[in-house]
């Protein structure tokens, strides 16, 4: 039986039912927070690696977490935040070899054998991979994991009116990534 995130909140401000209660919520966002940072880095290990930096980070950080927001809300800043701190890692690994992130992140995206995307599906990681950072993230957090502009709020720490000309922009670039192509 799957827990609730209110049933797992309360039991893990009781020590002795805490690493249980982790355990809950591991299994309740393991996925959905997987293929958050999937959509950002495209690679399955980088993924995996991230997911678990980002379970071991909420799990050291559980103290501190004081209820202000949801725990799920939490999670994904937490994931967020590891994403893009991994995302400029690489950047500046790259530097010195001159390629951009995002044309290393679509090679490894080509040759991940865990991809099983089609040809428009590939198009359309190619046409997000043009977006800046931010814009980037808005787009896949509203696009594939249909968070709210509430909830992208509390996760990124930007206005809603912010988040929506954000997600705005990255749909008319998108579109005229498809346009462009299509000539």
């Amino acid at each position: 039986m799957s827990q609730t995130e209110a049933e797992l909140l309360l039991q893990l401000n009781q020590p002795q039912k805490k690493a249980g209660a982790f355990s809950g919520l591991v299994r309740l966002y393991q996925e959905k927070l997987y293929w958050h940072i999937r959509k950002m880095v495209l690679s399955h290990d980088d993924a995996n690696d991230i997911l678990q930096n980002t379970f071991m980070k909420a799990w050291n950080g559980l103290d501190g977490f004081r209820g202000d927001s949801q725990i799920s809300t939490w999670l994904y800043r937490i994931a967020t935040n590891e994403t893009l701190t991994f995302l400029a890692n690489k950047r500046m690994r790259n530097i010195a070899s001159m390629d951009d992130v995002e044309t290393v992140l679509l090679q490894n995206l080509q040759a991940d054998t865990y991809f099983n995307g089609n040809e428009l599906e590939l198009k359309l990681q190619k046409a997000i991979l043009t977006l800046p950072e931010k814009q980037r993230l808005v787009f896949n957090m509203k696009y594939f994991d249909d968070i709210t502009y509430e909830q992208m709020e509390a996760i990124l720490g930007t206005s809603v009116g912010a988040l929506k000309a954000s997600y705005h922009h990255a749909v008319k670039k998108i579109e005229r990534f498809f346009e462009d192509s299509d000539e």
